[in-house]
């Protein structure tokens, strides 16, 4: 004995409106991509501009003395880039590095709790 029994047009209604609901969600999710709210999409852009100009005079120009490429790599990362992002960079002040055996022993510590 059946308690709930829909009969065959409601099933198909049913059908039909999942399958709506699941086209919409579709369109919609693809449609309108997530934006990142954290960040403004111009603000990296700026830098990449600068150090773009800066290629472009590297490289239009004559190629550099070797006292005029050690000033210019004293002043940041590279000739280029110059100190661009150099702290987000990472480096062994801002890292934490283990060794396998710290890695092992923190492990088997957390076995035996």
């Amino acid at each position: 004995m059946s308690f709930i029994s829909f009969n065959t047009p409601a099933k198909r209604l049913f059908r039909s409106l999942i399958a709506v609901c699941f086209c919409a969600l579709m369109f919609v999710s693809n449609a309108f991509p997530a934006f990142a709210v954290t960040s403004s999409p111009t603000q990296g852009e700026d830098q990449l501009l600068g150090i773009e100009k800066e290629a472009q005079k590297a490289v239009l120009k004559d190629p550099m003395s070797l006292k005029e490429t050690q000033k210019k790599a004293n002043e940041g990362i590279n000739e280029v880039q110059g100190d661009a992002d150099s702290e987000k960079m990472k480096n062994p002040s801002n890292t934490r590095a283990t060794s396998f055996e710290q890695q092992v022993k923190k492990a088997v510590t957390n076995i035996k709790d």
